[in-house]
């Protein structure tokens, strides 16, 4: 299977039956930006056509597992109505896609799973996380409606109480915390974690694959329930929310902070 089609910000390696998929935007804490959305988008489906294929690995470069979303296109979101229908409408894509992915998918969080970045740990089928890193999605503490995948996945996954209190209030989920709580399954100091998920992938990828593919399959058809449920209203909901005042506030804020960090910047370090 050809993987290279995805572009640099996700990288898909081979390790026997394994396939290592890294969110590869350190830089920017691989936060998704439209390259990047896309791919992820796209990767599950060339997953499942893998034929060599036994499990996943999902992990990211750097210091953060994912930041979420991309401020640029956060801003461009508020003022260009088609870029946040293409936006909104991917998103949906991608979600269900995970989703419908036959593979087992273990989470290497290796780093901040924020936003978008902690959807994609909680639509995993394994969670394993570094002890000094956290959970967290702020989407409704700045303006959003939580449209990508948390409203759907939390509730499963804890209680509908612990679900809106870190939805509503999208305080940080340290590692401890989420696996009291039901979102992580191992916790271990940072440098084990890869190599504690991939130990775990491979113990998925000798189990029979139709018995293995299915049952997945079966166990996730309570969450693409809910996805059907949920996804069209909550999406719709934060496509919305992308034009109203508190919005706006926060776009000047973002806006605001670039520039001054643009201002500070070194003329030799701009040009880089």
């Amino acid at each position: 299977m050809d993987y290279s089609s995805l572009g640099p910000g996700l990288l898909v390696e081979a390790d026997g039956p394994l396939r290592i998929v890294t969110m590869n935007r350190p830089e920017d804490l691989n936060s998704f930006d439209d390259g990047l959305h896309t791919a992820m988008r796209r990767v599950w489906e060339l997953l499942v056509d893998d034929e060599d294929a036994r499990a996943v690995v999902l992990t990211g470069a750097g210091r953060a597992f994912s930041a979420g979303g991309h401020v640029p296109n956060f801003i461009r979101n508020h003022n260009d109505l088609a870029a946040r229908r293409r936006d909104i409408r991917e998103g949906e894509r991608l979600a269900r896609a995970m989703l419908s992915c036959e593979l087992p998918v273990v989470a290497a969080v290796n780093g901040p799973a924020v936003g978008l970045g902690c959807s994609l740990a909680t639509m995993s089928d394994f969670v394993v996380m570094a002890e000094d890193t956290f959970m967290s999605d702020p989407h409704v503490a700045i303006g959003l409606v939580a449209g990508d995948g948390g409203a759907v996945t939390w509730p499963w996954l804890t209680s509908m109480l612990t679900a809106k209190e870190f939805i509503l209030l999208g305080d940080r989920l340290p590692a401890a915390d989420a696996a009291r709580l039901g979102l992580c399954n191992r916790v271990v100091p940072a440098d084990e974690v890869l190599d504690t998920a991939k130990a775990i992938a491979h113990r998925f990828a000798t189990l029979p694959a139709q018995s293995t593919r299915d049952t997945k399959r079966a166990l996730n058809m309570h969450l693409l329930d809910s996805a059907n449920t949920v996804l069209n209203f909550a999406l719709a909901a934060e496509y919305e929310s992308f034009g109203t005042e508190d919005i706006k506030t926060r776009v000047a804020e973002f806006t605001a902070k670039a520039t001054r960090r643009a201002d500070s910047t070194p003329q030799a370090e701009k040009s880089l």
